[in-house]
């Protein structure tokens, strides 16, 4: 009996201990195998550089940030330098200043400032500070130059009171302390505050408060976080731009791949036929990858054309080789008739030749089935089958078969599996399967049959009490032309035809089975029985 291998394997297989898989990479076999897959992957690239598009934003964000950090402190250091000069200048003036000379301190501070440089000045007089004039810190405005609306003063005191800073100020009007507060106008724009400094003095005590408008005060992130500022806001938009260009690119690609692949799947499955309802060149959206799709356009093109080409010449090969086959045939009879019984050698040569009429025949018929199974594994045709009726209604054909050989058949088959394949087709694998197991079968022997789903597989398993198969050939089962079939075994049972059965019989019928299966992505997996017999199991995913 021709039996199965341990596990059917296809020429595109990895083997010796690596993960089955096809045509690619093994994800566990041998070391390393899987980070290769990893890093051949397009998923994983696109993976990674989203990974890299957004590390690399926060790391030079953080670089960035630090340059700002260190910049501001620059600017507030020179800022407030400039506020202890101005203040050092205005000190003596300040000095033989009194109630009535209030007025005329605008004049003087108007000398200091400039288009860019502001400057206000504050004053808590020390015969006033008991008595909590304008809020809790007793600080009121006396000048400013350029002068400022009322408004932009109140603005700017209540921002020094949230600060803290007149309060710190007031306690003893001592120390220069750097300020970073942005704050609108009425007029328009900004201002940075940026230093206050005091200056004490017998009248009270003074506060010079420094503010800025130039380009490289408001422009830096003084006042305000790191990220608003334009600079940062706009390479932010250069960046994701450039990043969902990228992203685009590759996720275009990655779309076009798959719409390759569904249409793929759906001419294998059926869903298209050749009759150019689909294309991949009209599924293809990227223009790079145009001659990619006229490729394979033409390759389908050539694998339907080969297919038909193969059935057509198989059936005409056929056709042609058993017509003279039957004329030599019916040619004999006569001859046989005519001869003498006793014409010992005459009846022998005349049987040699019906031996080899039958074993040109059974050739025929074999080439025939092997061109036919070529042209299936090019364009196998595939619709939803249900598996489970399909079986149930094979299994019952064989009753009268196992009733001659004195055998029993034991079936329990799950409703419901249905299977995406040929029907044809799966009644080959089946009957091939079946036929097997009963030829095998010693007398009152038992073949098993069972169908079942697990998970998305369905899974076939067809057992026998037979002899098994010498664990010596079990790789070599589903090899072509191979066969361990003994004389007297085979279907079917009669002398005659047994005859013409072992002269026809060349070990490809397991070989179909094998190929047509993995045609439709299926497995086939062979093993001797424990309890004796043999154990032969297909699974195919389910549709």
């Amino acid at each position: 009996m021709a039996l199965l291998p341990i596990e059917a394997r296809g020429p595109d297989e990895v083997r010796d201990g690596a993960e089955l898989t096809k045509g690619g990479f093994s994800m566990a076999g041998f070391p390393g195998g899987r980070l290769r897959w990893l890093w051949h992957s397009l998923a994983s690239r696109l993976a990674l550089l989203t990974i890299v598009f957004l590390a690399v934003p926060v790391l030079i964000y953080d670089q960035f940030q630090r340059a700002d950090t260190t910049t501001q402190t620059l600017l507030l250091q020179s800022a407030q330098r400039q506020g202890e000069l101005i203040a050092r200048a205005l000190e003596p003036d300040l000095s033989r200043a009194n109630r009535a000379a209030l007025p005329q301190l605008g004049p003087i501070l108007r000398r200091f400032a400039d288009g860019n440089t502001r400057l206000k000045l504050l004053v808590r007089p020390r015969a006033l500070a008991g008595n909590n004039l304008m809020g809790s810190d007793g600080f009121y405005y006396v000048a400013a130059a350029p002068s400022v609306p009322t408004d932009d003063l109140d603005a700017e005191r209540h921002q020094l009171l949230e600060q803290g800073v007149l309060d710190r100020l007031g306690a003893s009007c001592a120390g220069n302390e750097p300020l970073a507060l942005r704050l609108p106008r009425s007029s328009g724009g900004y201002e940075i505050l940026t230093s206050v400094t005091p200056i004490n003095t017998a009248f009270g005590c003074w506060a010079l408060v420094t503010s800025h408008t130039a380009g490289g005060y408001l422009e830096s992130s003084l006042g305000r976080p790191y990220w608003s500022t334009p600079v940062v806001q706009a390479a932010a938009m250069i960046y994701i731009v450039m990043a969902a260009l990228v992203m685009a690119v590759l996720l275009g690609v990655w779309r076009n791949l798959h719409r390759f692949g569904d249409l793929a799947r759906d001419i294998v499955s059926g869903g298209i036929g050749d009759s150019g309802q689909g294309s991949f060149t009209n599924r293809n959206t990227v223009p790079e990858l145009s001659g990619v799709a006229e490729d394979f356009d033409r390759l389908v093109d050539t694998l339907r054309e080969s297919a038909r080409s193969l059935r057509r010449a198989a059936e005409d090969n056929a056709h042609a080789y058993k017509t003279p086959i039957a004329v030599i045939r019916q040619s004999v009879e006569p001859l046989r008739r005519s001869l003498p019984a006793e014409d010992n050698r005459s009846q022998r040569a005349l049987t040699m030749i019906e031996k080899s009429v039958d074993k040109l025949d059974g050739l025929v018929s074999f080439g025939r089935r092997m061109d036919e199974a070529a042209a299936d594994l090019l364009v196998p045709p595939r619709r939803r089958v249900d598996l489970s009726d399909l079986v149930e209604r094979m299994a019952g054909g064989y009753t009268s078969l196992l009733a001659e050989r004195q055998l029993h058949m034991r079936s329990r088959i799950e409703s419901g599996v249905v299977v995406r394949a040929s029907e044809d087709i799966l009644e080959t694998v089946i009957e091939n399967l079946v036929e097997n197991a009963v030829s095998f079968s010693p007398p009152d022997g038992t073949v098993s049959v069972r169908l079942s789903r697990n998970g998305a597989w369905a899974e076939l398993v067809v057992e026998d009490e037979g002899p098994g198969v010498d664990p010596a050939n079990l790789p070599r089962i589903f090899e072509r032309y191979f066969s361990q079939r003994e004389p007297g075994r085979g279907m079917p049972e009669d002398a005659a035809a047994q005859n013409q059965a072992e002269a026809t019989h060349f070990g490809i019928g397991l070989w179909i089975v094998r190929r047509n299966i993995e045609a439709f992505g299926g497995k086939v997996r062979a093993e001797n029985r424990s309890t004796g017999g043999f154990r032969m199991t297909v699974t195919l995913a389910v549709a």
